[in-house]
This record gives C-alpha cells, sequence and structure tokens, in this order.
C-alpha cells in the first residue's frame, strides 16, 4: 500500500480528492495519447493506474458496499450476488439517491450521478447532498462532483457545492495543503466560467456570494469588476458605478473597459 502512495506522490492520509488529482497529474505525463513529452512510458502508465485503482477502491469500501452488504446478504441471496447499484437504484429516499450520485461518480457512471444529482436539487426543496454523508467523505466526493459538473458547463450548480466545500473548510481545515487547488477551482470557475454563461441574476447571486469566500484582494477587486458589467446590462447603472469605484480602490491596477472608464468619468 505503501508504494501507492509513493508512485502518485501523495501521503498516505491523502483525500480522494488528492489521489484523483494527482493521478491527473502523472497521466498527463506518462499517458501515451496525453504526454507530449518524449518520457511517455506505458508501463510506469499501468503501475500509476494500479496504483490509484487500488487507493480509491480502497476508500471506495468504506464509503460504499460494506455497511449495505452486510444487510443486504442477511436474506436468502448470496453475498456474491450482492449489487450495490441495483439495490440504490430500487430505493426512493433521499440517502439512497445521494449515495447513488456519488457511487455512479467514482464507478465509471459520471454522466449518471451528474444527472441524478441534478434532478435531486430541483425536484427537492430541502434536497442536501451533504446530510448523508461524513463531512470528509462529502468535501472529498463533492469536489469530485463539482469537477464533471464543470466539465459539463453546469456552472452555477458547480459553484454552488463548491462554495459550501470551501466554508466547510473555513470552518474546519480538512484539505489543508490541498485546498489552494480548491480556491484555483473557484477563482476560475468565477472569473472565466460563469461570466456569459449564467444569466445575470444567477451570475450576481454567485458573485455577491464569493466576495465571502476568503479571496485575496485583486481577485475580489476583479468580482467587484465583473459585478459592476451584470449590474449595468441590467441597468443598474449606479450600482454598477458603485462597484467599479470600489472595485478600483481595491486595487488601482485593474483593467477597467473603455466604455465605463468614458461613462463614470474614470
Amino acid at each position: 500500500m505503501d508504494e501507492c502512495y509513493k508512485l502518485l506522490g501523495i501521503q498516505p492520509d491523502a483525500s480522494v480528492s488528492e489521489i484523483k488529482t494527482a493521478f491527473r497529474r502523472k497521466a498527463k505525463l506518462l499517458h501515451p495519447d496525453l504526454s507530449k513529452e518524449n518520457s511517455a512510458d506505458t508501463k510506469a502508465f499501468q503501475k500509476i493506474l494500479k496504483a490509484y485503482q487500488t487507493l480509491i477502491s480502497l476508500r471506495n469500501s468504506s464509503l460504499f458496499e460494506e455497511q449495505f452488504r452486510s444487510r443486504y446478504s442477511r436474506g436468502s441471496k448470496s453475498e456474491e450476488s450482492f449489487d450495490y447499484r441495483r439495490w440504490l437504484m430500487e430505493r426512493t429516499d433521499e440517502e439512497s439517491r445521494c449515495k447513488l450520485v456519488f457511487f455512479d461518480l467514482m464507478h465509471g457512471n459520471e454522466d449518471d450521478a451528474v444527472a441524478e444529482y441534478k434532478r435531486l436539487s430541483v425536484s427537492r426543496a430541502d434536497f442536501s447532498l451533504s446530510r448523508w454523508f461524513t463531512r470528509e467523505d462529502f468535501m472529498d466526493y463533492g469536489f469530485i462532483l463539482t469537477e464533471e459538473l464543470i466539465f459539463r458547463e453546469e456552472y452555477y450548480d458547480a459553484y454552488l457545492l463548491l462554495a459550501k466545500i470551501i466554508r466547510m473548510e473555513y470552518s474546519y481545515a480538512y484539505f489543508r495543503h490541498f485546498f489552494p487547488e480548491v480556491m484555483d477551482l473557484m477563482r476560475s470557475l468565477v472569473r472565466t466560467k460563469l461570466p456569459g454563461k449564467v444569466s445575470d441574476e444567477l451570475l450576481l447571486d454567485a458573485l455577491e456570494d464569493a466576495l465571502d469566500l476568503g479571496f485575496a484582494k485583486k481577485d475580489e477587486a476583479y468580482i467587484l469588476r465583473l459585478m459592476a458589467e451584470s449590474y449595468d446590462r441590467l441597468g443598474d447603472t449606479s450600482t454598477a458605478e458603485l462597484c467599479l469605484r470600489k472595485a478600483l480602490q481595491m486595487d488601482s491596477t485593474l483593467s477597467v473597459p473603455a466604455r465605463f472608464r468614458h461613462r463614470y468619468s474614470f
């Protein structure tokens, strides 16, 4: 087991999201179809793939099948015939459906995981994915789900999920040295993914919330500029000007669109 951690370059207490991220980095260097370097090595890639699968399987077993396998196998069916996914799919309670989301996420059914998560989030007013997992498991698998949402351009849903994870980290550190990567993903989401891809109303909702996520002043200034642009498009020019002035107070080097400088006499 120690060799698996060594191959991926991570510590034994690494989170699931760290394991996945470490594997992705190594894969880009070693996979013959992904690497742009001459160092691409099929055998080395197979080693890190096996290490990744071993560690993920170990972590998944603690979250998924074991607790339900023992319960299910008490009946007439043998443990070998247990189909955990089918068992979850036959159930309609929120806990089982949330378990199904993360199970599919980690077993090659990412499209199904995202679809079920979105269905749950709009069909239940009090829906809470975090309710059914330990704090650490929710943060780990929730981060991976966020990446899948972003990949499918479900940016607002990704924002809401990642913002909850970030606030959990602030309340009690779990990601620790991995947290800068979490914030980098949120920074990219706020600065380049959400603008132009969601309505200005939803964008403003996310941007106003993002000001409380602990970004550096330069990032907050950029967020305020984005807010100004949204308010301007919505016709609220007075609020747009306030946001721009606040942004420039925080970062005097901030780039401001020429039309704004002319309109608001900056």
